[in-house]
C-alpha cells in the first residue's frame, strides 16, 4: 500500500508540471521593424529584374542598346521628299542588312526594297509612321547571295524629308558592324502564331514594353502581310505593308517602337487561304519602372 501511495503521489506530481507548463506564456520573439522594401530597394530590385529579361530576350548577344547606336556610329543619307537613295553589297559574305528610318517629327512615308540582280525584287515593303522621331524604323532584311542592293524611295512630298542608314551585317568581313544575327537570333527560336491567309492575329502589350519585335516567314511560299501598330481604338501610328517571294529563304524581322501605353500590334495576312505565314511578337526592350516617394513603380511617358 505504502508502495502504490508513492506511485500515485508522484504521478499526480508529473502531471502538475506538465499544466504548469502548458499555460507558461511564451517568451516574445524578436522582430525587425524595418520595412520590407524601401523606394531605393524597390527600384535596385525592379532594375535589376529588368535587366536579367532584357539580357534573356537579347539571347546574351548585341542588345537593344546596340540597334539603337547605329545611328551615333553611322552617317544618314538624307532623302528628300520623291528622291531615291540606294545602297550595294557586291559581297557574298553579307546576308543580312539593317535598314533604318527616321524623321525629325513628320510622318515618314517611304517603299524598301531588295534588289537582286536586273529586274528582280524579291522583298519589298511600303512603310508609314505617323511620327518618324518617336517611332523610328528599324528593319533587318536578309539579302542571301551577292550582288544585292537596298533602296528607299521617299514617297512623300518635298517638305518630308527622312533620314536612313543601311549597316550590313558584316562580322565576317572584319567591318566592325553589329552583329544583326544575334538581334534576331532568339526570336528565331520561339514558337510561332500561325496566321492563315485572310486572318488576323492581334496582341496587346504592356505599358512597360518600350519596343516590339517581330518575326514573319513562310515555309518556302511568298508573303504578303500587313502589319499595324494601334495606341487606342482604330488610332493606327505604324503601318508595314510586307512582300517577299519566299518566306523561308527571306523571312522579315523588324521593331516597333511602341511608347505610352494602349499599345496594340495587328498582324493581316493579305494572301489567300493557300499562303499562310507563321508570326511572332515578343518585347523587345522592356522599360525600367520608376519608383516614386510612395514606394509605388510606374512607367514615365
Amino acid at each position: 500500500m505504502k508502495f502504490s501511495a508513492q506511485l500515485l503521489a508522484l504521478f499526480a506530481f508529473q502531471v502538475g508540471v506538465s499544466l504548469t507548463a502548458a499555460f507558461v506564456p511564451e517568451a516574445p520573439k524578436a522582430f525587425s521593424t524595418s520595412l520590407d522594401a524601401s523606394p531605393a530597394s524597390a527600384a535596385s530590385r525592379i532594375s535589376d529584374a529588368t535587366e536579367r529579361m532584357n539580357a534573356a530576350m537579347r539571347g546574351g548577344g548585341a542588345g537593344p542598346s546596340d540597334l539603337m547606336a547605329v545611328w551615333d556610329r553611322s552617317a544618314p543619307v538624307t532623302a528628300q521628299g520623291g528622291s531615291l537613295r540606294t545602297w550595294s553589297f557586291a559581297s557574298a559574305a553579307i546576308d543580312k542588312v539593317l535598314v533604318m528610318m527616321k524623321t525629325d517629327g513628320r510622318p515618314l512615308n517611304a517603299d524598301v526594297e531588295l534588289w537582286q540582280g536586273p529586274d528582280n525584287t524579291p522583298q519589298k515593303m511600303r512603310v508609314y509612321i505617323e511620327d518618324g522621331n518617336l517611332r523610328p524604323f528599324s528593319c533587318v532584311i536578309d539579302s542571301p547571295g551577292g550582288q544585292n542592293a537596298i533602296a528607299i524611295r521617299n514617297t512623300a512630298t518635298m517638305e518630308y524629308p527622312l533620314a536612313a542608314t543601311v549597316e550590313a551585317d558584316a562580322t565576317d568581313v572584319g567591318s566592325g558592324a553589329a552583329n544583326i544575327a544575334a538581334i534576331t537570333s532568339r526570336i528565331r527560336d520561339i514558337i510561332p502564331r500561325t496566321v492563315q491567309g485572310g486572318a488576323v492575329y492581334t496582341k496587346p502589350f504592356d505599358p512597360s514594353v518600350a519596343s516590339v519585335q517581330v518575326m514573319m516567314k513562310t515555309d518556302g511560299r511568298p508573303l504578303n502581310a500587313r502589319i499595324e501598330l494601334l495606341q487606342g481604338p482604330n488610332n493606327i501610328k505604324q503601318v508595314i505593308d510586307v512582300y517577299t517571294e519566299d518566306g523561308l529563304e527571306r523571312p522579315f524581322f523588324a521593331v516597333f517602337e511602341s511608347p505610352g501605353s494602349g499599345n496594340v500590334l495587328r498582324i493581316v495576312n493579305t494572301a489567300t487561304l493557300e499562303f499562310p505565314l507563321s508570326a511572332v511578337l515578343e518585347p523587345y526592350i522592356i522599360q525600367t519602372p520608376t519608383v516614386g516617394a510612395d514606394g509605388n513603380a510606374f512607367i514615365l511617358g
